[in-house]
């Protein structure tokens, strides 16, 4: 009667080493492609971290010179909002958050502090009369403006947007690629 019930349970048999076999493959090439998306978007955080921490020092120096050219004291609020914005940007994890909860045994909430980062810095704009230009690193939020567009100062009517690079179009393009261009000395301006 053996021989007999593994002939009845030869197709769970296989069932279950097919299972076991995908599910190696499985956590192997998930663990792989989990990786490569968190540094991925890992890195787009930090791109998206640095911008704030560049944009925050460079209008605290703006309005130290200001302040020094004037003979008066930086704009105390708008001094506020940048120390609340770089000290956020300080409180960012430099590791994996995993391995620290394990160590420290407390839970960190990078979303929610990086929502926190972006908001500080709409209202350091705001505070500055400077339009956020910020692409996001997640481009589920909606109202930022896409990479490449400077800030410019608000004004009473609606901003022109100026790009950075100039755009030609494909007839532009294809109307000089038949002529041989001579070398032309250009700055680019930002």
């Amino acid at each position: 009667m053996d021989e007999f019930d593994s002939l009845v349970n030869l197709e769970q048999t296989f069932y279950d080493e097919g299972y076991k076999d995908g599910y190696a493959h499985g956590r192997i090439h998930g663990l792989i492609e989990g990786r490569e998306l968190g540094s991925e978007k890992g890195y787009e955080m930090w791109e998206e971290l640095g911008y704030y921490e560049g944009f925050a020092g460079t209008w605290r120096a703006v309005l130290a010179l200001q302040g020094n050219m004037d003979g008066t004291a930086p704009d105390r609020r708008a001094t506020k909002h940048i120390d609340g914005l770089l000290e956020l940007i300080g409180q960012f994890p430099l590791i994996n958050p995993s391995v620290a909860q394990a160590e420290g045994g407390q839970e960190l909430d990078i979303l929610k502090l990086l929502r926190q980062i972006r908001s500080k810095h709409k209202l350091l704009c705001a505070t500055l009369g400077v339009r956020p230009r910020v692409h996001s690193a997640d481009a589920s939020e909606g109202g930022e403006e896409a990479p490449g567009q400077a800030a410019t100062p608000l004004s009473g009517g609606a901003a022109k947007k100026e790009s950075v690079w100039e755009v030609q179009s494909s007839t532009q393009r294809e109307e000089g690629a038949g002529r041989q261009r001579e070398p032309q000395n250009q700055m680019l301006s930002f």
